[in-house]
């Protein structure tokens, strides 16, 4: 395996690293299973079982670890998918919340393993960083209203001055 990133965010899962690593190299265009590490033997669960799951998913590498029911995902910790259009923010927005994913707040939701994501096309970072605070402050106060981004009703907000 060729070293992709010096930082490699790695996901602790209870059982389910390979189910989840599979499903994200689905719902990710240019993705792919790099590498799968079974436990072994003498080690706490059976030789056969996954204990890693490496994978790249645009260009960023990643580790699924089969680590137990220890600890759990939360907020605190989350990737942004910067997308280029709001076609596509819907696209990853739809996959990563089907089958038990939740919506949340201002672009966020939890896929079906409880991990977070920001979903969001790129420019709503130009309209809530305006530089005319104003007009900055009226995109943030449409954006905290959503779950998911809708760019267009935020352009609106925007413009509405």
């Amino acid at each position: 395996m060729t070293e992709l990133n010096k930082i490699v965010p790695c996901l602790w899962f209870d059982t389910q690293a390979e189910e989840a690593a599979n499903f994200y190299v689905g719902v990710f265009d240019d993705a792919r299973i790099l590498k799968v590490t079974p436990y072994g033997p003498g080690l706490h669960r059976p030789a056969d079982a996954v204990l890693t799951v490496d994978f790249e998913v645009q260009g960023q590498q990643l580790t699924a670890l089969n680590g137990g029911p220890e600890f759990t995902f939360s907020e605190a910790f989350s990737l942004q998918v910067l997308c280029d259009d709001q076609a596509e923010s819907d696209r990853y927005w739809y996959a990563l919340t089907e089958d038990g994913g939740r919506e949340s707040r201002c672009g966020w939701l939890k896929d079906r393993y409880g991990f977070s994501w920001q979903v969001f096309p790129r420019e709503l970072n130009d309209l809530v960083g305006d530089p005319d605070p104003a007009r900055a402050e009226r995109a943030v106060k449409a954006m905290l209203a959503m779950g998911r981004i809708d760019l267009a009703q935020v352009r609106r907000a925007a413009d509405a001055g």
